[in-house]
């Protein structure tokens, strides 16, 4: 096993468990946190495929600056916890059990066919501030723009219901 390898497992293992822990932990905080350790694992990814650029996005904008926001608004919701006790049930961990399961079977499925020397390769530029660009702005234009409208849309909808809220 090369040390890639070992980079890859080992991080695949922090990930699976950082995303249980999102799901079956009753702390709101926790689960936020939990979520940061795990987007930081899905940026390492990114980094074992050389895509420098893209692990960057993720740790400064998602890691850093939307987990931010979801810390703000949990601790804005929820200061004291009143509700936190309440909210993993039986059928929450059932499903999440389940799924889980699912999910290991999938990959005990695949594993035996999967064959190290066939080595898929990585386009040129992947991951790099290039490649996104033009794929951004060529092939997913259309879907770019779509979610750039509903975010504007939302942040004037966050804005008028905050004002409303003044003006009481």
């Amino acid at each position: 096993m090369s040390g890639l390898e070992v980079a890859f497992w080992g991080n695949a293992i922090v990930a699976v468990m950082t995303a249980a822990a999102v799901v079956l932990h009753r702390n709101a905080v926790v689960c936020a946190l939990a979520l940061v350790l795990h987007l930081c694992s899905i940026a390492v990814f990114f980094l074992l495929l050389d895509a420098g650029f893209l692990f960057a996005v993720q740790i400064i904008l998602y890691a850093g600056a939307i987990m931010v926001l979801f810390l703000f608004v949990i601790m804005l919701l929820d200061p004291h916890g009143e509700s936190v006790a309440a909210r993993a049930g039986k059928a929450q961990v059932g499903m999440a059990v389940a799924g889980s399961a699912v999910l290991l079977l999938g990959v005990a499925r695949i594993l035996p066919s999967f064959d190290p020397a066939m080595e898929v390769p990585v386009p040129e530029g992947f991951g790099g501030v290039a490649g996104v660009g033009e794929l951004l702005f060529t092939e997913y234009l259309f879907p770019f723009e779509v979610a750039s409208i509903l975010l504007l849309v939302a942040m004037i909808g966050a804005m008028y219901m905050g004002k409303r809220e003044l003006d009481r």
